[in-house]
């Protein structure tokens, strides 16, 4: 058995620094098959970079504190304070919070405690295609994301 205090498990932000408060408890504990994260997003902030998907995980989010906003490829949705919402690999999402309150609410994935970066696909518009299109991503050794386009196979990097 393993016990930690959520305040006590380091802050880690995402390269792109999307959000202020970013606590990878399933890190602090070792967990090798459930992902845990958890978050404080201030406004204007969010879990992610943008739309994307896992594909070789699904994601659970639980919203303790607040409301917060996920867009999907159906529309978006609210989550609100003690309500979780799911997500099975494949489907894109991006939740952030979009309202004047914080928002503290957790992340969970599984079937492994980290995804495989070449399992991440993001919708992000390719100057050479011309459209929103998805996007393979990748973690540079800079810890920037570098994403190449399915279509066309252009490369930048965030």
């Amino acid at each position: 058995m393993e016990k930690i205090a959520i305040d006590d498990v380091d802050v880690e932000v995402n390269p792109m620094e999307v959000h202020s408060v970013r606590r990878p408890v399933s890190d602090a504990l070792g967990f090798s098959d459930f992902a845990m994260n958890y978050f404080e997003l201030e406004p204007g902030e969010s879990f992610s970079g943008g739309l994307h998907t896992h594909h070789d995980q699904e994601e659970v989010f639980y919203i303790q504190q607040g409301t917060a906003t996920f867009d999907t490829e159906e529309g978006e949705i609210a989550v609100d304070e003690a309500e979780v919402v799911r997500f099975a690999p494949g489907d894109f999402q991006h939740g952030y919070n979009d309202t004047e309150e914080r928002v503290v609410g957790f992340a969970f994935g599984a079937p492994k405690s980290k995804h495989d970066w070449d399992q991440i696909e993001s919708m992000v518009y390719c100057q050479e295609c011309e459209d929103e299109l998805g996007h393979g991503l990748e973690l540079t050794d800079d810890q920037a994301f570098q994403l190449t386009c399915t279509e066309c196979g252009t490369t930048f990097t965030l």
